[in-house]
C-alpha cells in the first residue's frame, strides 16, 4: 500500500507538500499540485482517514439521514444512498448512513459530537419538523425532496409534480379521457411526504387542465392490495382507460391485476409510471416511465454540499426536469 512518502518520490515534492495539496492548508503551484495529483492516481495511493481529519480540521465525512419509515420503497432509497456514497468518495468522505426515525434529535446529536462536516437530509417532508433545526446548524446541509417553503434551505429532487403532469398530458395527448393515479402507500400521504403530495398535485392539475375523469388511490405495497385498488378503480371508473403508477412495488402485480379482470394492456389500457428505468424496462410489458434519476440526484447533492463545505455560493433549489421514455405499456385509446 502506497504510503505519502511514496507519493512525494514519484512527484519529485516534499511529503509536506504533498499533505499541503491534499488539505489545501497551503497554496500550491498548478504544475506541482498536477504532479502531485498523478502520483495519488499511479500509485493508487488513499490517505488515512484520520490524518485527513487532522489536517483539514474536518472529518471527511458525510451523514446521509434516510429514515426507513413504513411504506417507503427500501430498494428505491438504497439506489439513492448507493449515489450519495459513490459520490462522496471522489470528494474524499465517508457516509454515515443514518436510518432511524429521529427527527431533530437525531439531527442534533449527530451534529453536537462532531461526528460530520455535512449532513443529507433525505424523505422530507412538506412540514417537515427538522426544517427550523437545519435552518441554524452551524454545519452545511442538502435535502433530497422539497418541503412546503425551502427558504433559507438547499433543496434538489426530480420534479415530481411536473413528472406527474407529464404522465397525464402523455396519456391526453393518446386520446384517453378517463385516468387513474395508483399512488403511494397511505401512510405515506398521511406524514405529508413531499415527492407523494407532488405527484398528486401535478396530476390533478393536468386532469382538470386536460377536463379528463380522474381519481387517486392510494395503495399498499402488496399484490392483493393492487388487486383490490384495480377491481375497485373499474368498480368505480368502467371507462377507465389510463393509468399512472407511482408505487414501484405494485407496478408488475397491478398490471396482471387488470389483465386477470380482462383489460389488455396497451389495447384496452395504457399504463404509465414514474419508477427507474431498470424495473420499466425488465416487465413483461415494457412500461412508459419518468425516470428516477437516483444517480444523478445524490451525486449533485453530494457537490452542493461540498460546495457549501468551501464556502461556495450555490442554488438554493434544483429541480430536475422529467423525462420520460415510452415504451410498449401504452398506446392510443380504442375508440368503441
Amino acid at each position: 500500500m502506497a504510503k505519502i512518502t511514496d507519493v512525494a518520490r514519484h512527484a519529485g515534492v516534499s511529503p509536506s507538500t504533498v499533505s499541503y495539496a491534499l488539505s489545501g492548508k497551503r497554496p500550491i503551484s498548478d504544475e506541482t499540485r498536477r504532479r502531485v495529483e498523478e502520483a495519488i492516481r499511479e500509485l493508487g495511493y488513499h490517505p488515512h482517514a484520520g490524518a485527513r481529519a487532522l489536517a483539514s480540521s474536518r472529518s471527511n465525512v458525510l451523514a446521509l439521514m434516510v429514515p426507513l419509515r413504513a411504506g417507503i420503497n427500501v430498494p428505491v432509497v438504497m439506489q439513492f444512498a448507493v449515489s450519495v456514497v459513490t459520490a462522496a468518495r471522489r470528494y474524499g468522505h465517508d457516509v454515515l448512513l443514518l436510518t432511524q426515525e429521529e427527527g431533530e434529535e437525531g439531527l442534533r446529536r449527530v451534529v453536537d459530537t462532531a461526528l460530520v462536516d455535512g449532513l443529507i437530509v433525505m424523505d422530507v417532508q412538506l412540514d417537515d419538523p427538522r426544517l427550523p433545526l437545519l435552518r441554524r446548524l452551524d454545519r452545511p446541509s442538502v435535502m433530497i425532496g422539497f418541503p412546503a417553503s425551502s427558504e433559507g434551505l438547499t433543496c434538489i429532487d426530480l420534479d415530481f409534480m411536473a413528472a406527474g403532469e407529464a404522465c397525464v398530458e402523455h396519456l391526453a395527448r393518446l386520446g384517453h379521457r378517463v385516468v387513474a393515479l395508483v399512488g403511494s402507500p397511505p401512510e405515506v400521504y398521511v406524514r405529508g411526504t413531499a415527492f407523494a403530495q407532488r405527484v398528486v398535485r401535478g396530476f390533478t392539475a393536468a386532469a382538470d387542465r386536460g377536463r379528463l375523469a380522474s381519481a387517486v388511490h392510494p395503495c399498499e405495497a402488496s399484490p392483493a392490495a393492487a388487486r383490490a385498488v384495480a377491481e375497485q378503480l373499474l368498480r368505480e371508473q368502467p371507462a377507465l382507460t389510463g393509468v399512472v403508477v407511482h408505487n414501484e412495488a405494485v407496478l408488475e402485480p397491478l398490471i396482471d391485476a387488470f389483465e386477470g379482470l380482462g383489460l389488455r394492456v396497451p389495447t384496452d389500457l395504457s399504463v404509465t409510471a414514474i419508477c427507474p428505468d431498470e424495473l420499466a424496462e425488465s416487465l413483461r410489458v415494457p412500461v412508459t416511465s419518468i425516470a428516477l434519476p437516483a444517480a444523478e440526484v445524490g451525486a449533485r447533492a453530494v457537490e452542493l454540499l461540498m460546495k457549501k463545505l468551501d464556502g461556495k455560493a450555490v442554488s438554493e433549489a434544483t429541480l430536475l426536469a422529467p423525462r420520460m421514455t415510452e415504451r410498449g405499456s401504452t398506446g392510443r385509446r380504442a375508440v368503441a
